[in-house]
């Protein structure tokens, strides 16, 4: 919205904005917001930073070494559209203020060391990404867990579940069990709140596209939005999650990212598009396979090599894996094609524009911080480059038509949260000889994921184990 500090202080002025909501991404991937009056800003808040305690942000340093800065970034301003009160909200990286350094553990620095190292390698000055982030709209979602009991409960008038359900009428329209993709009206039923979460996007800055429902029954849907810069996607996409999440709950609807939420349907991912570009050129297109370049082969082949390790950056839950499992069109095979859906890696047919070449990875999904999983992607994708790792014959056959033998030859994404942290503590040279990542980010990510996550989902009864155990 605004080029200098300067045209963010005037626009304050001039518009008696009073109220300044400083937002800022946590490790694990969540905004966190600090409101200030207005005259608590000033120039040195774009350099210096605004002073906070650190201390309970997940993931960060102790108590001992809490204080922090929050940096604006007046590039990223827009009036938030769900406060009552006129607010300037702006997007923040973090700064330690003993040393005047970003910090190394803020996720928003690593992507802007991510674009340093690529301009450092000579061999592009942009990366560009596009990520594609699927959701559900949900009528109710209830959960609890405690020492005796444990469930969750999510519904949705679109639920397929429903079709017997007395709804004082029942009309009938629910979306089949994978059939949910591009129904028109009245098995849509959420045409318009879609469209108010476009709209509302694009009033916040964001470059809107287009919007539609998505395959799955339940209220699966997805919002597009153009590609950008590494660290502007990013910001995008944090956007589009606390607009899409907001407008719903003007409906009192409530939304998911969760890659997994329903049983026996398509769970939701986050392809992502991208490409390098040097001097206004996109580096991407070329005579090869599917129209790429070299370049663009073996930045693919960095991408295959070290997609066990990426994993744990950019489908960090344990409910990824429940969705990257065969026969929901998840890409669960290292492997790349111009068509096949069910590879990893897709080179979608763009035409004959160079400058719409690019490639889709297909595995992530939106439980993800978007600065550390572009991130790692571009460093994983400029490994590939350097050492020229070649990305093998592509998969271009229907997965489902392959021998067991020959389907054992195709490499698979890990099978659980667990198994991609020992990728990730294996191999992740990629992330830290560029100094993108620190050893230190590295280490805290796995112990963090370890400790919240996968050894207390190990400590807890499933409900199904009752089903399967009971009796015994």
């Amino acid at each position: 919205m605004f080029q200098t500090p300067q045209e963010f202080l005037n626009y304050v002025k001039e518009n008696n904005i009073q109220i300044i909501d400083l937002k800022f991404i946590d490790m694990p991937g969540i905004w966190q917001h600090l409101s200030l009056y207005y005259d608590q800003i000033d120039e040195s808040s774009f350099d210096a930073g605004v002073p906070f305690d650190g201390s309970s942000i997940r993931g960060w340093k102790a108590i001992n070494e809490s204080d922090m800065t929050m940096v604006l970034d007046p590039k990223t301003a827009w009036i938030d559209p769900f406060m009552a009160e006129p607010t300037l909200s702006v997007i923040c990286s973090i700064k330690e203020p003993r040393t005047g350094e970003p910090y190394s553990r803020c996720p928003r620095t690593i992507a802007q060391k991510a674009v340093d190292y690529l301009l450092s390698t000579g061999l592009g000055d942009t990366a560009f990404f596009g990520p594609e982030a699927e959701f559900f709209i949900f009528d109710d979602v209830r959960f609890d867990q405690s020492e005796n009991k444990g469930f969750y409960y999510v519904d949705s008038v679109e639920g397929r579940w429903n079709s017997g359900k007395d709804e004082g009428p029942n009309l009938g329209y629910k979306p089949r069990y994978k059939e949910g993709y591009f129904p028109v009206s009245p098995t849509d039923t959420q045409q318009d709140m879609r469209t108010e979460m476009l709209l509302t996007m694009a009033k916040c800055g964001v470059p809107i596209e287009k919007h539609h429902h998505e395959v799955a029954t339940g209220g699966q849907n997805e919002l597009g939005f153009r590609f950008a810069t590494l660290i502007e996607a990013a910001d995008y996409l944090m956007t589009y999650k606390y607009v899409i999440k907001n407008v719903a709950k003007k409906y009192g609807k409530t939304v998911t990212f969760m890659p997994k939420p329903l049983f026996n349907d398509n769970g939701s991912g986050m392809h992502t598009h991208q490409s390098i570009w040097k001097d206004g050129q996109p580096l991407f297109a070329g005579d090869k396979y599917a129209g790429l370049s070299q370049m663009a082969l073996h930045y693919i082949g960095g991408i295959l090599k070290h997609a066990p390790a990426l994993l744990a950056l950019t489908n960090p839950s344990t409910n990824s894996y429940k969705r990257l499992v065969p026969g929901f069109e998840a890409p669960v095979n290292l492997a790349y094609s111009q068509g096949n859906r069910s590879a990893s890696v897709r080179i979608p047919l763009s035409g004959t524009n160079p400058k719409a070449k690019r490639l889709e990875f297909r595995c992530p999904d939106a439980t993800c911080n978007p600065y550390l999983a572009f991130a790692a992607m571009l460093c994983a994708g400029i490994d590939g480059i350097k050492n020229q790792i070649e990305p093998g014959e592509p998969l271009d056959v229907d997965i489902y038509e392959l021998s067991p033998e020959e389907l054992s030859k195709v490499p698979s994404t890990p099978g659980s949260l667990e198994g991609a942290l020992e990728a990730l503590e294996k191999d992740h040279a990629f992330l830290t000889e560029t100094g993108v990542f620190t050893e230190d980010f590295i280490q805290t990510w796995i112990a963090y994921k370890l400790d919240k996550e996968v050894n207390p989902m190990r400590l807890r009864p499933h409900p199904y184990e009752f089903a399967l155990y009971y009796d015994v």
